[in-house]
């Protein structure tokens, strides 16, 4: 059965399946960065943010310990969300390049981000079982999200957890097993629907200052997700 987003949004924040992340997502809003001594951080689960009628899904890993631990909402307030936001804007998908925080005005036009797991993970690696214990967010929002198109894995976790996801909600994968690389692509149908599932490297910063994705590569995956929609 299909659940509100505004009902996930609820079960993810009140999520205790993984004591050990509240324990570390506290400890981290205790301790604070020095940048952001001043700020008082979320702490909390962080749940999916965008367009409920969006018609492209990025899935992304994890929030980060002084980014959306800190913020509340994805890919904001770290050097990830830097990278991504510019260029959801730049293909359309957002109305501000800046992401600030839960106030700064931005919204994302057709276009819905989450990720694999919702509590910021020590080191950025969350554990199979912490991502085995967010997985059914996941999966309710393939659900809830019943007009997306295109879904968009960032990096090979990222990636894995939408294939799943969409296994999980009964779609067809064509191939089979699609590999994680940057750029491929696979198709998922289901019933008389289809949706386009694309890979991206993720924008962390040991990526987009290393070259490994550069703003052009990342440019061409959300131009492939609006021309998939056209």
């Amino acid at each position: 059965m299909k659940t509100s987003l505004a009902a996930i949004e609820r079960d993810v924040l009140a999520c205790t399946r993984c004591p050990e992340l509240r324990a570390y997502a506290a400890r981290v809003a205790r301790e604070k960065k020095p940048a952001h001594a001043s700020c008082d951080y979320w702490a909390k689960p962080v749940p999916g943010f965008g367009d409920a009628r969006a018609r492209v899904l990025v899935v992304g890993l994890a929030p980060g310990a002084h980014g959306s631990n800190r913020t509340g909402r994805p890919f904001t307030g770290d050097a990830s969300g830097d990278f991504l936001y510019p260029a959801l804007y730049r293909a359309g998908f957002a109305t501000q390049p800046q992401a600030l925080g839960r106030d700064d005005g931005l919204k994302l036009r057709d276009c819905f981000i989450t990720a694999a797991a919702r509590c910021a993970p020590p080191k950025n690696k969350p554990t199979p079982q912490e991502l085995r214990n967010c997985f059914p967010y996941l999966v309710a929002e393939f659900e809830s999200l019943s007009r997306v198109r295109v879904a968009i894995g960032l990096g090979s976790i990222g990636f894995a957890a939408a294939v799943k996801a969409l296994r999980e909600c009964g779609w067809t994968l064509e191939p089979q097993r699609p590999k994680f690389a940057h750029g491929a692509q696979a198709v998922a149908t289901r019933a008389r629907r289809s949706m386009t599932l694309l890979a991206s490297y993720h924008p962390s910063r040991q990526n987009t200052n290393t070259g490994v994705l550069t703003k052009a590569m990342f440019d061409a995956i959300f131009t492939r997700a609006r021309d998939c929609l056209r």
